[in-house]
């Protein structure tokens, strides 16, 4: 779950970037026909993938307190909520 959340929270905040700075929009465009989304996305993706496997490394074989974890994707999901709703990010 909280690899999920890193993983959402990564994509809000680059989206947030891409759309705000022209550079970084134009770093992100791995695939010209469908524009800076493409590299938003698999930048995502790859995150996601190595908080999971990290926290897999570091978790593996250890009993976790789910509580402060879950907690603290539930804060990291609210915010990548609140980073792609327009009406918040226009305020930024």
């Amino acid at each position: 779950m909280l690899a999920a959340a890193i993983g959402s929270f990564v994509l809000a905040i680059i989206a947030f970037a891409g759309d705000k700075l022209v550079p970084i929009k134009n770093r992100l465009n791995f695939y010209k026909p469908m524009g800076a989304l493409s590299g938003v996305t698999t930048v995502a993706i790859v995150i996601w993938f190595l908080a999971w496997g990290f926290l897999e490394w570091r978790w593996g074989k250890r009993a976790v307190g789910m509580s402060r974890i879950n907690r603290v994707a539930l804060a990291l999901l609210i915010l990548s909520i609140l980073l792609t709703f327009p009406p918040v990010v226009d305020l930024l």
